[in-house]
This record gives C-alpha cells, structure tokens and sequence, in this order.
C-alpha cells in the first residue's frame, strides 16, 4: 500500500493491486502537520500520527545487505526487476560481495538505491502505518532518486544512467572523497584552498578541492583531486580537523569533477515523465521541497556538481515551535549513518527515530535497530 504504487510502481510490481493507494486522496502536506494544532486545519493529522522516511546514500553499502529480505515478495520481484534491467545478479552482488565490486559507483549505486527500497517493504509489512501515514521523505545524493521513486515521482532507469555516468567520471580523474570532523574552529575553505594550491605545485591544472556534503554542524565531506585529500589528511591538526576518514566511493560526487555525468543525466530526464510528488520531497540542492515536476528535472541534474546540503534538511524537515511534537522517523537501507546525523541536528527529533535494517540473519533478528 506504497504511495506511489498505483502511479509510478508498476515498473516493479507489475500493478499489484496489494501495494496499490487505499485512497486517491493525497497525504497532508508536512509543514501543515509540523504548525502547532491551534493552525492545522481541523481533521488533519498531528506529528505524532505522521511519519518521515529517510534514505540513505552511496557509502552506506556493505556486503551482506538484502540479506532475509527475500521472503517479501514485493523484494524479490525488485530484484527481478533489477537484474533484467542491469543485466547482472544485484542481489547475489549485494548478500556475497566482492565489497570492492559493491563499491564501484556503477554497482553501489542501483545496490543502496534497491535495498532501500527493500527496507520500505519490510517496513510495509511490519508496520504498514508507518507507510501509509508518511507525509515527507529525503535521500541523501542517490537515497534522493530512492525518495522520489517511493513517492511516485520516478522510475529506476534513471538510478542506472546516473550510476553509469558517474562512474565514467570518476575512471577519468583519480578522486575521492574525505569525511571530516572539525573542531569549532575548522578552516574548511581554507584548507580546500591550500590543497588546491599544493596540486597545483605537483604540476595539477585545475585541481578540484571542495565541500561536497554539509552533515551535521562541523561536520563535512570533502571531495576532489586524491593528491587534495592526502594534503588535508597530513596537516589536519594545523585546519583544526579532529578526524579525517577516506570515504568507500570512487569518486569526488557533488562537485565540477562529475559536470562529465550532466548530460547523460540530463538527457534521460528530459525523455521521461516525471510526476509530482505525493508526498513533500526536499532536494539535496537547496534543502527545499520540490514544487513543480521540472524543478525535479533540474535539480537532480544540478545535484551531481553541487554539495549536498543534509544538516539544512534536516532543519528544514524538523524545525518547530517550542512544545511541538515530532513525528516517528524511518531510516529505510543499508546503515544507521543518517540517523547517527539526526542526532547530531536535533535531539528530539531523534528520539522518534528507528532504523529499518536491510539485513535479517535469522528469524529472530527481525527486531527494529534504535
């Protein structure tokens, strides 16, 4: 009973009439839920009987994921799916590995994108409430499409382009990308400007070193040249970073090293239909919901060469009057990251916070994960 089932989920089931809307009529919008009661109009639903999914992104795989999820029909038919449209065995990549071929952007990308979907299944099943009364969702970079899709808006062969596209981009430069926690103090534009110019005396042209995800308050993601990232990991101390970690990606995502990827994406979008979303969707480009289906269009193409502005999503998402509620929140794929983030943005927010694992070892592991 998935919202966008009767619309645009047909590519996977098939038109099921089981995961199809109980009703045509669309879900509150999130921001009339969100106002204090004394401004929702009178029969809408408060916070704490609504619900937000979040879906996470590229970095977030491992091997094991899509593990149990089997047993759901609807997953099964997804993999299905995927495999004839990849041409390979998503699933078996996903449960055995190798992780270096799960990691390759190509492989990664349509894997996390799939699984998540599988744990919005195994969510339906579980606690079909938690779907049906869901009023916004975000993803976070391809968990962005994941959202989307989940909403009604897309189809997966866009996933596919997009992962085909980055990953020719990223075989061109060698690139990376570098999770980073700095002090209060940090020099993020600093230090981006100094590995900059330390390319540039290795004989670089045009070196790319910049933010490419804002996390959660002092927390960033930078991405660019690797010859960059080596220089910000030896002088950390010196730009106040007190951890520094090489992401498990293959390339610099969200910034001028992916302009590559534009047009292939680009051109898959302009051919297809892109439908409103039924429920508020926030793009990773402005952390503002979509509004009109060729804002989505434009954006999901910028969104390859811009940082992905998460902590200002989730302020945008969570943001409230003292003394008002917080609706539950679903992690739905592979990781915990974004929910570990929530909590770093808004304590209270993240108290209504579960995790939807992709993973089920055995029957008796089929517990929520706080």
């Amino acid at each position: 009973m998935w919202l966008g089932a009767g619309r645009r989920w047909t590519w996977w089931w098939l038109q099921s009439s089981s995961l199809r809307p109980a009703s045509s009529n669309s879900p509150p919008d999130i921001a009339e839920v969100l106002a204090p009661s004394d401004q929702r109009r009178t029969g809408k639903p408060g916070p704490r009987q609504t619900s937000l999914l979040l879906f996470p992104g590229q970095g977030s795989q491992f091997v094991g994921m899509g593990q149990g999820l089997e047993k759901y029909h609807g997953v099964r038919q997804m993999f299905a799916a995927a495999r004839k449209l990849l041409g390979y065995d998503l699933r078996s990549l996903c449960v055995n590995g190798p992780q270096e071929e799960l990691n390759k952007t190509v492989h990664c990308q349509p894997a996390v994108f799939v699984t998540s979907l599988a744990a919005v299944e195994r969510l339906n099943h579980e606690n079909p409430e938690a779907v049906e009364k869901c009023v916004g969702a975000a993803g976070f970079s391809v968990g962005e499409f994941a959202a989307l899709v989940f909403a009604g808006a897309l189809d997966f062969a866009e996933v596919k382009i997009r992962a085909e596209a980055m990953q020719e981009a990223s075989n061109a430069i060698p690139s990376g990308m570098l999770s980073v926690v700095g002090h209060m103090n940090a020099r993020y534009k600093d230090a981006c400007r100094e590995a900059q110019e330390h390319c540039r005396s290795l004989g670089l042209k045009e070196p790319v070193c910049e933010v490419a995800n804002y996390l959660f308050p002092n927390g960033r993601v930078i991405a660019g040249h690797l010859q960059a990232l080596k220089f910000l990991q030896n002088n950390s101390r010196r730009f106040h970073f007190l951890r520094t970690k090489l992401l498990p990606v293959s390339g610099a995502f969200h910034t001028q090293l992916m302009a590559s990827a534009n047009p292939a994406l680009h051109e898959v979008l302009k051919g297809i239909t892109v439908e409103k979303p039924l429920i508020s969707v926030y793009s990773n480009v402005d952390a503002k919901k979509y509004k009109q289906t060729k804002h989505i269009q434009q954006m999901l193409v910028k969104q390859l060469v811009s940082p992905v502005k998460w902590e200002q999503t989730m302020h945008a998402m969570y943001e409230r009057e003292q003394g008002t509620d917080f609706p539950d929140t679903f992690e739905v794929g592979p990781g915990n990251q974004l929910g570990a983030i929530l909590k770093k943005c808004n304590l209270k927010a993240w108290r209504f916070y579960k995790h939807i694992d992709v993973q089920i070892k055995d029957e008796n592991e089929e517990e929520y994960n706080c």
